[in-house]
């Protein structure tokens, strides 16, 4: 049964505080909560502060974000609402003034802490502090909030990469987390180097391990106010809001998409029968709208968490992905290319290593050559091996399946009215993936690589040129080696 005041309705009046509000889910969350909950009081958005701007022009900046657009056109007024803290979770007290601490205490009544590094390769130091002490820092200002409803941690549905099935529940860390951030206080670099394999073990990465951790410390203020965790999978462009296909990174799979693209990726080690779970950047946010909504209103003693997954509802394969990207990526061509988009998915990691050799790296050799040989700076190899090391660290996700329960998420839809349901829709089978990866490759070449639709007729016929190029380039090889298997035979029986 839906409550009896909606989400805009429970929203109305609210003071907000968020954390990482630059980041992308940040920006999403911020334009759907003044958007869809126009009579909300302010939100407060904690920001670095960067040499040379007032905050008034960072203010600026940030609402020039193409997100945005829409809200700057239908209700330009509502970003009044925005109010920029200046501060930073790697320093102490958030690095605020005291006047902001406050401030925030004063009045905050809903908290999302979004703030956190996603690079997987971190040095576990700098993971510790950004994901851990940040967080712990973020809890200790809101433990002196006098009007906390709930708090949102958004966390990651891969926090436990070594448990085949993901329960909707909090799981204690392998560590004490007030024992590891001593530890990365007081060891020094070769020490925390030689300890950090065995510290993240069974964890692939330090991303996944102090995901864990904070978990872990969120937990530990279970029953002082409100709190509900919530787990995003892989989060990917927006389904419809704020604008179809809208993605401003090139983490996880957008980097992929547009490295395969442009031609610069040509392999992967991936299981193409494996399931591939994402959830649109609207869905997971709508549901953090959501969670904090319901939470606020039930205050559980609890810490509530929430699966944000697919889960095999509405599923798609690596490889039914991939597929699709290739249809559609000839309707939306990038301007850039350094080939005609090719290459295979390989589930064997020694073909996909031959692979790297022969269509990653000896070309890029070939192309550094002749930039040598003209006089121009090179480049290519360097790009490569950038390249191949990001895909070294995403296999690991390619390469497995997991399954986690979402039965809470699943719920989220059922425990709202039809007209809210409409508004913050979180149902991922109605997600129709041809049309949706259409769109995120029109979205990746627009908004993540700046290049004008107006670009396309060009493209398009570079485009052509690099397919026909390619289809010459292969036919050499194939007669060469047809050649050489020739010229072999005729001289031995000869």
């Amino acid at each position: 049964m839906a409550p009896s005041i909606g989400v805009a309705e429970f929203y109305a009046g609210k003071t907000i505080f968020i954390t990482g509000a630059t980041g992308f889910m940040g920006k999403v969350l911020i334009e759907k909560l003044l958007r869809c909950c126009p009579d909300l009081n302010k939100i407060y958005l904690l920001m670095r502060p960067k040499r040379g701007q007032s905050t008034k022009e960072r203010l600026d900046d940030f609402m020039h974000c193409r997100v945005f657009d829409n809200l700057q056109e239908t209700s330009p007024k509502s970003f009044d609402k925005l109010h920029v803290i200046k501060g930073d979770i790697l320093q102490d007290e958030l690095g605020m003034s005291n006047q902001d601490w406050d401030m925030l205490q004063r009045e905050t009544q809903i908290m999302y802490h979004c703030a956190a590094c996603v690079r997987f390769d971190m040095f576990i130091r700098d993971a510790v502090n950004m994901n851990t002490v940040g967080t712990m820092r973020a809890l200790k200002l809101a433990e002196g909030m006098k009007k906390l409803e709930v708090l949102v941690h958004v966390s990651t549905s891969y926090c436990r990469c070594e448990l085949p099935v993901l329960e909707e529940k909090v799981y204690p860390s392998v560590h004490r987390p007030q024992n590891i951030i001593q530890c990365v206080k007081w060891m020094d670099d070769d020490l925390l180097n030689y300890l950090q394999p065995k510290l993240i073990e069974p964890q692939p990465n330090t991303y996944a391990y102090t995901k864990s951790l904070t978990e872990d410390l969120v937990s530990q203020h279970e029953g002082k106010y409100p709190i509900v965790i919530a787990r995003p999978s892989i989060v990917t462009a927006a389904y419809k809001e704020p604008l179809p296909g809208w993605v401003d990174n090139l983490n996880g799979p957008t980097g992929l998409l547009v490295g395969a693209g442009k031609g610069v990726i040509r392999t992967m080690h991936c299981n193409e029968d494996y399931l591939a779970d994402v959830v649109p950047v609207d869905m997971a946010v709508n549901a953090c709208i959501l969670l904090s909504y319901i939470t606020a209103l039930e205050k559980p003693k609890e810490v509530r968490v929430c699966n944000i997954t697919q889960s095999g509802y509405n599923p798609i394969t690596w490889g039914q992905a991939l597929d699709m990207g290739r249809v559609h990526v000839q309707e939306f061509p990038f301007s850039v290319c350094l080939w005609y988009p090719g290459g295979s998915p390989k589930s064997s990691r020694l073909q996909h290593l031959l692979a790297v050799f022969f269509m990653h790296l000896l070309p890029a050799y070939f192309v550094d050559f002749l930039l040598f040989l003209t006089g121009q700076k090179t480049f290519m190899i360097k790009i490569q091996k950038r390249v191949n090391y990001g895909l070294e660290v995403l296999q690991y996700y390619t390469t497995k399946e997991w399954f986690f329960q979402n039965d809470y998420y699943r719920s989220l839809q059922n425990q709202i009215s039809k007209a809210d349901d409409e508004t913050f829709y979180t149902n991922i089978e109605v997600v129709h993936w041809s049309s949706y990866i259409r769109n995120y490759i029109k979205g990746a070449r627009e908004y993540c690589c700046k290049e004008d639709p107006a670009t396309l007729p060009q493209a398009r016929r570079l485009h052509k040129q690099l397919y026909y190029l390619d289809k010459a380039v292969q036919l050499t090889i194939y007669a060469l080696i047809a050649y050489f298997i020739y010229y072999y035979i005729i001289l031995y029986f000869c």
